[in-house]
């Protein structure tokens, strides 16, 4: 791999709605402290009706490229992870760019974008890490091109069921080059993957009476749906998140030849946070074995080679991984609190939330190195190292992110109820300049289906 392949620019998008974590509990007859101190949640940012994956993934690419003044002809690639995709065959990408063109015309003229090559990938909330090292691939052959990395996402859980809480919406936006300001990558990836099913969308088949086969003008007796909600077992996917990690962890060592502890030479971890909190709670079983003499002394039994709960509630609340948490975990997690689960984004919403703390604390970043947890259901991890470059200040000062989610409009928790059920119409808030869905076509046989957008001046 080239040397100096990495990040040159990023940018987030959040909607401006959110719900009150407080508010879902009390409603849902849940302790509130259980989710605000337990998980670190405090808010949940919601699309509104006219918000979808697309208009997430447009929002933060036009972002993208006004923030940094980039001239959208020059992007040779756009990739999009996903796992909330709008079409079984077109690239959420494709509606995306296509609404971004449109307000680019002016200055860069028609079709921006006709050379670019668009494409999505979906592996769960991997998938944005997919997306990252596929465009660093790109690059790493072709140095003098630029790719454009998004992820965008929402998690939407049934109601009353025990990921509701967890649920959430954003994107993020990467230029990937050989010029890069922010971070620079390690050639070494460590890889862990299993085929489970702890977390899944499944297409599922219900029978049609008459009068709905002729409402959809079809005479199959059965037609397949594809839902938000996913299918999961919250335990089971937690189980195979610690696993995968692990194992992507020290995959990565081996590759490093590292024969001591490489988290050491970590400045933060960054975690897919499915919940704020999730990535402190995870690494207790790493951080255990990697210092397996001084967890035989606070558990006091000597041959272990797995971790029990009582033995990472031991570790939990030991003095040293409460140390290594505030130091080296607790600062990326800080935005999560505010937006909940977005899936493929998470994780780089983590490094902005660790960033930008690090930028508002006047701390020195340059040459540290950052690690990276990544974790897909179904299921997947990639564990990576990034260096970070003397110009980052330059790239995060523009970011912003927490007097952005600040600004945002909270909303009732029977208007949360309305937009989840999809009972409500109108939009709640037009009152930020973004892409928007405006029409999805009923009528026009060849047509159905089709998304139509527009721009909210």
């Amino acid at each position: 791999m080239n040397k100096k392949i990495g990040i040159e620019a990023i940018v987030h998008y959040i909607p401006n709605l959110y719900l009150p974590i407080k508010e879902l509990a009390i409603a849902r007859n849940i302790e509130p402290e259980k989710l605000e101190i337990g998980l670190g949640l405090k808010k949940m940012a919601l699309n509104d009706v006219n918000e979808d994956t697309a208009t997430l993934a447009a929002n933060v690419l036009l972002k993208l490229i006004q923030d940094f003044e980039i001239n959208p002809t020059e992007i040779a690639k756009i990739t999009l992870g996903t796992e909330s995709a709008l079409d079984g065959s077109k690239p959420t990408a494709m509606y995306a760019a296509k609404m971004v063109e449109s307000v680019l015309e002016k200055k860069y003229g028609d079709r921006a974008f006709r050379h670019t090559d668009i494409t999505d990938t979906v592996f769960a909330c991997v998938g944005g890490i997919d997306a990252l090292y596929n465009s660093i691939d790109f690059v790493n052959s072709n140095p003098e091109k630029k790719a454009i990395v998004i992820a965008a996402d929402y998690a939407k859980y049934t109601l009353a069921s025990s990921g509701e809480y967890t649920q959430g919406s954003g994107a993020v936006a990467i230029l990937i080059s050989s010029n890069p300001k922010l971070l620079l990558f390690d050639k070494n990836v460590g890889i862990a993957t299993d085929s489970v099913f702890d977390f899944f969308k499944p297409k599922q088949t219900i029978s049609l009476n008459s009068e709905w086969k002729k409402l959809l003008q079809t005479e199959n007796e059965k037609v397949e749906i594809l839902q938000d909600e996913p299918i999961f077992d919250g335990q089971y996917s937690n189980e195979c998140y610690k696993n995968r990690i692990r194992e992507a962890y020290y995959h990565l060592k081996k590759q490093k030849k590292c024969t001591t502890k490489l988290f050491d030479e970590w400045e933060y971890l960054i975690f897919h946070l499915p919940y704020a909190n999730q990535g402190q709670r995870i690494f207790m079983d790493i951080f255990g074995h990697e210092n397996a003499k001084w967890v035989s002394e606070i558990i006091g039994k000597q041959n272990w080679t797995e971790l029990e709960s009582n033995h990472l509630k031991a570790i939990a609340s030991s003095e040293a991984y409460k140390i290594f948490v505030n130091k080296k975990i607790r600062s990326s997690q800080k935005a999560s609190s505010e937006v909940g689960n977005i899936y493929t984004a998470s994780i780089f919403l983590a490094l902005l939330s660790a960033l930008e703390t690090a930028y508002e604390n006047e701390e020195e970043l340059t040459n540290k190195k950052i690690g990276f947890l990544s974790y897909g259901s179904g299921s997947k991890s990639k564990c990576f190292e990034g260096i970070v470059l003397p110009e980052w200040k330059e790239v995060i000062k523009k970011q912003k992110l927490f007097a952005t989610l600040e600004k945002r409009k909270a909303i009732s928790f029977s208007e949360y109820e309305e937009i989840h059920t999809r009972k409500r119409q109108t939009p709640l808030d037009n009152s930020t300049q973004k892409f928007v869905l405006e029409k999805i076509e009923t009528e026009i046989p060849h047509l159905k289906g089709a998304r139509y957008y527009g721009f909210l001046e």
